[in-house]
């Protein structure tokens, strides 16, 4: 497959009796996604269920609602624009400390053959904490969880798309894409189809090397969180020659 694009509001939600989360499978293998495995989590009241990421490292992004994460016993605070960074085989819950849903995008990766052994570690990054850097003449973007925070094989990141086009172009690494602020001002040039509308709460899959966009049409920046794998920087992009 050459990329996929689905929106939150087409995709049901499954939950069961005795746990707090409600989960929406976003992009899995089933379109074409190899390595990345992005769910939407709304977490209701309270703790839920004891989880463990099975062989594959989780990194997550809060959405929007507050609570906390208890990681083998350590308590870690949530809040909106918060990653968080799991690793594969630990044991954790989360829980909603309020009165609306504690909502979670998740993204999960195979786990690194060579183990997380990677420096020193970090749970939890808070973007208004990370530096900004540049990615081309106009955009820009700020790393959540990296390698600097000890995961070594997958990359998350809030991006900033200005008003206007960038050119065309491709990745060397698989990522899925979730629109945080969209207002329905945006657009997705995808490998030569149709042009598709992006608004808040589109996912996309694009997997390398397809050729893609994301056009702002409206007038203030449109934000995204991204999440790639291999590791590296969201500013690699390569536009084709011919």
């Amino acid at each position: 497959m050459s990329g996929f694009i689905t929106h939150e509001n087409d995709v049901p939600a499954r939950s069961e009796s005795d746990d707090t989360v409600s989960t929406q499978v976003m992009i899995d293998a089933s379109v074409g996604a190899e390595h990345l495995e992005q769910r939407i989590q709304r977490y209701g009241s309270g703790r839920s269920r004891p989880r463990t990421a099975t062989g594959r490292d989780e990194v997550a992004y809060v959405v929007s609602g507050s609570g906390l994460l208890d990681l083998d016993g350590t308590s870690h605070e949530l809040g909106p624009d918060i990653g968080m960074y799991i690793r594969a085989g630990e044991k954790y819950e989360v829980e909603n400390t309020g009165e609306e849903d504690l909502v979670v995008i998740s993204v999960t990766a195979p786990e690194p053959t060579n183990g997380d052994d990677a420096g020193p570690r970090k749970v939890t990054v808070r973007v208004a904490d990370q530096p900004t850097i540049p990615a081309g003449k106009d955009r820009e973007f700020r790393f959540v969880i990296n390698p600097d925070a000890g995961c070594q094989d997958v990359t998350q990141f809030v991006g900033w798309i200005p008003p206007g086009r960038a050119p065309t172009h491709y990745h060397l690494y698989d990522e899925v894409i979730y629109v945080l602020d969209g207002d329905g001002d945006g657009v997705l040039h995808l490998d030569g189809r149709p042009d598709t509308p992006i608004t808040t709460g589109t996912c996309i899959h694009l997997p390398p090397p397809v050729q893609h966009c994301l056009e702002n049409t409206g007038d203030r920046p449109l934000r995204v969180l991204g999440v790639f794998h291999p590791a590296g920087s969201a500013a690699e992009a390569y536009e084709d020659d011919n």
